[in-house]
């Protein structure tokens, strides 16, 4: 690479070592367990306290089973965000932050995913309950594909449009 091609590049990024970039990547990573850790919660507690309401024990048996796939599925995904947490603690002081960072990044993404996924189940759960399963399956199935659309398709098309253009700013 030309002297100029790498003060240009270095210019467009940070100017941090490895340890730090690892750092920032991590405290990065944590931030965004934080936001997906309090929604996950949230739900998980409401849908706890489902059983002690009034109504409970009017729903249908298919209702109840997706409760309890709802209640168990948002109880996994809660552990889930938890585990890079529990990963660092069991690899603290390792050097091995690289592949804490690495595993965390992959959990993330699952993770975000997840709580899409709980959402769209819980809002067509309610809407089930409320107004039944024909409205339910239509009003949840547009929100799987926003769901999908909004933490899938559109950060993977923004991603592929980033690489396509420094691959063109790499070509000239």
């Amino acid at each position: 690479m030309a002297t100029e091609e790498r003060v240009n590049e270095e210019s467009r990024g940070r100017r941090e070592s490895f340890e730090e970039k690892l750092d920032r990547n991590w405290n990065d990573l944590l931030q965004e367990l934080r936001v997906m850790q309090t929604g996950a919660q949230i739900i998980t507690a409401f849908l706890m306290t489902l059983p002690f309401q009034n109504r409970f024990d009017k729903l249908e048996g298919y209702q109840v089973g997706l409760y309890i796939l709802l209640l168990v599925f948002s109880v996994l995904l809660t552990g889930l965000i938890m585990t890079p947490v529990a990963i660092h603690r069991k690899l603290f002081g390792l050097h091995v932050k690289d592949s804490t960072v690495a595993q965390g990044h992959r959990i993330v993404k699952t993770a975000v995913l997840g709580i899409g996924l709980m959402a769209t189940g819980c809002v067509a759960f309610i809407v089930d309950v409320v107004a039944g399963d024909q409205l339910a399956l239509v009003i949840g199935g547009a929100i799987l594909v926003i769901m999908l659309s909004l933490l899938w398709l559109l950060p993977g098309a923004l991603r592929r449009a980033v690489e396509a253009r420094r691959s063109a700013g790499a070509e000239d």
